[in-house]
């Protein structure tokens, strides 16, 4: 994509991954691993935040001419032999799109008027939340990726990518339909979903009185997310010249993976847009008959882009539910803590890595090369 330069630039200075009891002893510590040296540990070389990678991707595509309408919040969509006719909220004007896809989350309201009314929910819940917040930083903070697994199936996990800022992450499983956490969060009101979570982690050890204390006080959780954890299984990503992209058609949630599977969704949909519309690297323009085959053909690159992604969706959404893995009792905790401890000392964390990601981290699925997309290497995009 050409970004590589532009994503070190941002990344989060994390040494590695450390374990803590709710007393904060050292449990247990993996060091992250460079690329090609194994399989990944649990910190990567390439760490960055949401947000960073987000003004990456922003900024080189804006001045590839993408044009980016913030708040604009599609109200109805409707396909016919000219494409597909979108109306957004706060206007009746109705605008036509060769292509609509569905990049908009778990909750995708674009998959929902995709499959029409009455349609069934593809989202699968596992019973599990997670969420993240910032908080200001306190003297004894690590910038190392620091988990601390609790009873009550719930784990509190730290990142520190600023001086005056760690990021902490609250995740837990086995709550009931109406446990206060699950209906904040469908309410989506930020003060009431940090009340319940705040109520959840209360006094549970390690820090948690301080974090909870923070997100309810601090100017900093006012970015607040918070999401239900669970996975969108669908027989197909598409209808017409409609697709779904990312977690909108599949998420892979809780095992792991999203961003990347929302990358090379992405990837794949450009590839097979390109080969079946008969657009090819560098062009700058087309003519009339050529812009007619290209929108003919887009159904047919989104079925293909289906069949080609479909074997890698299907492993990773198999690989596991890390919020099967939480623990619900003390001793259980106590347990896991004292075989992580043991596989820092043996060095297995390369099997238990592997284990973790289904066998292989590509799960033997090759990603595909596209001709027509080109390369970037040596081109002006790699300065991005």
């Amino acid at each position: 994509m050409g970004i590589l330069e532009a994503v070190r630039a941002h990344i989060v200075k994390e040494p590695g991954t450390l374990m803590v009891d709710r007393e904060g002893k050292r449990r247990a510590y993996f060091a992250m691993r460079e690329t090609g040296r194994g399989d990944a540990s649990l910190s990567s070389e390439y760490e960055i935040m949401r947000g960073d990678l987000c003004r990456v991707i922003t900024d080189l595509s804006t001045k590839e001419g993408a044009v980016y309408r913030y708040g604009a919040v599609l109200k109805e969509m409707k396909q016919g032999e000219d494409g597909v006719r979108v109306r957004f909220e706060g206007t009746e004007t109705e605008e036509v799109f060769d292509l609509v896809a569905g990049c908009d989350g778990v909750r995708s309201a674009t998959r929902r008027m995709m499959l029409g009314e009455g349609a069934a929910d593809p989202f699968v819940s596992t019973s599990g939340a997670i969420a993240w917040g910032s908080v200001p930083t306190e003297e004894g903070d690590t910038n190392d990726f620091t988990i601390f697994p609790a009873a009550g199936k719930r784990v509190i996990a730290t990142r520190q990518d600023k001086p005056d800022c760690l990021r902490v992450i609250f995740i837990t499983s086995g709550l009931p339909e109406d446990h206060p956490i699950r209906v904040a969060i469908r309410t989506g009101d930020s003060m009431g979903q940090r009340k319940a979570w705040a109520e959840h982690f209360r006094g549970i050890g390690w820090k948690s009185d301080r974090f909870t204390r923070d997100i309810l006080e601090s100017p900093l959780a006012e970015d607040w997310h918070g999401s239900e954890m669970g996975q969108v299984r669908m027989s197909k990503w598409y209808d017409g010249r409609v697709a779904l992209v990312g977690d909108a058609g599949y998420s892979p949630s809780p095992a792991g993976w999203g961003t990347a599977m929302a990358f090379t969704g992405a990837y794949v949909l450009a590839g097979e847009l390109a080969r079946h519309c008969g657009l090819s690297a560098g062009a700058t323009s087309m003519t009339t008959d050529q812009k007619k085959k290209a929108q003919r053909a887009i159904p047919e690159a989104l079925v293909s882009y289906d069949r080609v992604l479909r074997p890698l969706v299907t492993k990773v959404q198999k690989a596991g539910n890390a919020g099967e893995g939480l623990s619900d009792s003390q001793f259980s905790v106590n347990l896991f803590l004292f075989i992580v401890g043991w596989v820092e000392r043996l060095k297995l964390d390369q099997l238990l890595m592997r284990w973790a990601n289904g066998g292989g981290s590509d799960f033997g699925w090759k990603l595909p090369e596209y001709a027509e997309l080109g390369s970037l290497e040596g081109s002006q995009a790699q300065k991005h």
